[in-house]
């Protein structure tokens, strides 16, 4: 089945965020497109990350590769997602 081909898109986040909020709504449209995985910056378990991005969020990757921070760039995010798409 293609569910399981589909891109993940991860976001680093931390509670509470304003502007992760605002992204997810952004990304709301897609959501059929791809598997969103949260990671909680502030967990022990992600101090990794939380020492990369506490100052980043919300920094999202997609299929484990860096794509965008703060911002959502709905043009950079439809390009990659569409090209892994192709991929499958």
């Amino acid at each position: 089945s293609t569910s399981t081909n589909k891109p993940v898109l991860t976001l680093f986040t931390k509670k509470p965020c304003p502007l992760c909020d605002e992204a997810k709504e952004v990304l709301q449209p897609y959501k059929r497109r791809f598997i969103l995985q949260e990671v909680d910056i502030t967990l022990p378990e992600n101090s990794v990350w939380n020492d990369k991005y506490k100052y980043d969020i919300p920094v999202f990757h997609l299929n484990g590769k860096f794509l965008m921070k703060h911002r959502v760039d709905i043009e950079k995010f439809e390009d990659q997602l569409t090209k892994l798409e192709l991929q499958n």
